[in-house]
């Protein structure tokens, strides 16, 4: 077929590769080229421009990929994939959200092996060249580039944290969702009682039903609501101290930078002997010590749990001023 095609085009579409390049080039629609009457010199016209585009990676990202589809890369279905479409409606929202962040969290754990990978590749590099004043540097820029792939795997670690947060909020809204649908099952069967049959006696017994699931809404509402705050306060500490502690290596890394002499030299002359090995590994001994002092410099986001009785109900309501561990914090 393609064969087909690239025959006809040069018959049907020869001496006009300019003026079709034109038109795709400003946006035009091929509906807009009127000389093209059939649909199958239509077809034959995107094939060719398609095929033109392809030899340009750029405009084929910019073009032919959706933003949805370069944005949110496809992973490949498994079992876990599974056991999430079989839940309620918001767990299976959290379930999406969790799935997703494992791979963000593999993503930075695999620059993280390749950061400490490049590091080691510019120092053998730098040795290679036999200059002694780029050996020197490229090796202690390397030091400083191994440092920064680990900080990118204990970020890694700390969004680890942040997920298992994540995976309680998701326990706690699949666990309350039968207590969901109770709650709505038994307002619907009051307000028919209530229209048929006024004087049932048993819609006493269904408004304290009513009245303990609500409780245990307000149970799982407390403590998604809690546990929100503190997935996304680890979620903000961790993306704060890797910005920070990036920020100190790479101003170590631009010191080291500044020994490097780059003055030219023209023929018959002799680059100066490095002078400076002891202010470069004075360098590396400061950003050791800055990170090693390295203390968060954001303020803890306040929260009110500590209020909470030992059910999660307030305490001011329940009495219960005992500091235990909320109900449903098992780990996953």
């Amino acid at each position: 077929m393609a064969g087909v095609v690239a025959e006809e085009c040069r018959d049907l579409l020869a001496g006009r590769e300019s003026e079709i390049h034109i038109f795709w080039r400003v946006g035009r629609s091929f509906d807009q080229f009127s000389s093209l009457a059939s649909t199958r010199q239509a077809f034959i016209l995107v094939y060719t421009v398609r095929m033109n585009r392809s030899l340009s990676v750029r405009s084929k990202k910019s073009h032919d990929a959706p933003a949805a589809e370069k944005s949110a890369p496809k992973h490949r279905f498994t079992m876990a994939s599974l056991r999430g479409m079989q839940q309620p409606e918001l767990s299976k929202k959290l379930f999406k959200i969790i799935k997703s962040e494992n791979h963000a969290i593999g993503a930075y754990e695999s620059a993280s092996r390749e950061r400490i990978s490049i590091a080691s590749q510019i120092s053998d590099w730098g040795e290679a060249t036999g200059d002694d004043s780029i050996s020197d540097i490229s090796d202690k820029v390397g030091v400083l580039l191994s440092e920064m792939g680990e900080q990118e795997d204990l970020f890694a670690q700390n969004l680890e944290d942040y997920r298992s947060v994540l995976k309680q909020i998701r326990n706690t809204e699949s666990s309350v969702q039968p207590s969901r649908d109770n709650k709505a099952k038994v307002t619907e069967e009051i307000q028919r009682l209530k229209y048929k049959e006024p004087q049932s006696t048993k819609l006493v017994q269904l408004e304290q039903e009513l009245v303990r699931a609500e409780a245990q809404n307000l149970v799982a509402e407390a403590q998604t609501r809690q546990k929100l705050k503190e997935a996304y306060d680890l979620h903000s500490a961790a993306v704060i101290e890797r910005g920070e502690k990036q920020i100190l290596l790479a101003r170590h890394m631009r010191r080291l930078v500044q020994l490097l002499d780059d003055t030219p030299l023209v023929p018959g002359d002799v680059r100066p002997a490095f002078e400076h090995s002891a202010q470069a590994r004075q360098v590396l001994n400061d950003a050791e010590e800055d990170l090693r002092e390295w203390q968060p410099s954001f303020d803890p986001i306040p929260s009110s749990a500590t209020e909470m009785g030992s059910n999660l109900m307030p305490a001011s309501v329940t009495g219960d001023t005992t500091n235990g561990k909320p109900a449903g914090e098992e780990g996953d």
